[in-house]
């Protein structure tokens, strides 16, 4: 087996492929995070947790309703998203023209109880969940076995990244609802209900951290605290790529999950803090993230 500065290939290629599945999760949530941010103005802090319903979604409509994981990628994320409306219409647009420190406190609490009722009932050891039928086994490429699993979850992800860019920052749809954020009064005269836009919208965001999660269920088992550590690496993607930057959540998260694999093979001991120098790097360079706007 070849290999590079001493490190077997197969090891390196694994880790390349364990970084570009870590970097769909990263992509995927920080998505419906600057979809949230950019649109409504709202961090989300909530977005973990609506992972991790995501992922209990698609349990409990294999286990109740005998619904597969195909089923589960198109009904969990809907379901998820309704209770994100929810909470947009019960809490949040209340405080849309307060500081953004005040939805942060909100969402934050609103994990904390989310992820305290599902460890009550559930625990915290994970709950199993199959990987579908058509996608078990994998192809030898030589150098490596790719599983088929992973390799549909790397290219799904980053197809739904790429439509939901396109949508926002190249149709209809997406310049009213860019305009909505900056001019509400003047989208309102055009005949647009404002403030539904404004609920679907939040609804989306969080039916992407319900994708993620229905994703992520076969790969890290279904468990109550599955998104808690996870939305703290999320926030430092969209901090990189720039708040409210679509394209930048996508190219930044895809990046440094892979920037994080190759951590783990040339210098295990920073592989957990990699990514924050680098959030730390980019700050003192470019505030605004890499891909942000200047306000």
């Amino acid at each position: 087996m070849s290999s590079l500065l001493g490190i077997p290939a197969q090891a390196l290629f694994g880790q390349l492929l364990i970084g570009l599945i870590n970097g769909s999760f990263y992509a995927l949530l920080s998505l419906g995070l600057a979809v949230i941010f950019g649109l409504l103005n709202i961090i989300n802090f909530a977005h973990g947790a609506q992972y991790m319903m995501g992922a209990f979604a698609a349990y409990f409509l294999l286990h109740w309703a005998g619904l597969g994981y195909w089923w589960a990628l198109l009904v969990a994320p809907v379901v998820v998203g309704l209770s994100g409306i929810v909470i947009e219409r019960a809490m949040l647009r209340w405080l849309y023209r307060l500081d953004h420190l005040y939805g942060l406190l909100l969402t934050f609490g609103l994990a904390l109880i989310i992820q305290g009722l599902f460890r009550n009932q559930y625990g915290s050891s994970g709950l199993p969940y199959a990987i579908p039928a058509q996608l078990t086994g994998g192809r030898d490429l030589g150098f490596m076995v790719l599983p088929n699993y992973r390799a549909w979850v790397v290219v799904f992800s980053l197809g739904v990244c790429l439509g939901t860019w396109y949508v926002i920052e190249r149709t209809m749809l997406g310049s009213y609802l860019r305009a909505a954020t900056e001019n509400p009064a003047l989208v309102q005269a055009f005949g647009i209900n404002v403030p539904r836009m404004v609920t679907l919208t939040y609804g989306f965001g969080v039916g992407l951290a319900a994708l993620a999660g229905v994703l992520a269920a076969p790969i890290y088992q279904v468990n109550p605290l599955m998104g808690a550590d996870l939305i703290i690496v999320v926030f430092a993607v969209v901090v990189i790529g720039g708040m409210g930057s679509i394209m930048g959540s996508v190219v930044t998260g895809f990046a440094l999950g892979v920037i994080e694999g190759l951590t783990k093979v040339f210098y295990p001991e920073a592989s957990n803090t990699v990514i924050f120098v680098i959030m730390a790097l980019v700050l003192l360079w470019k505030p605004a993230g890499l891909f942000g706007r200047a306000q």
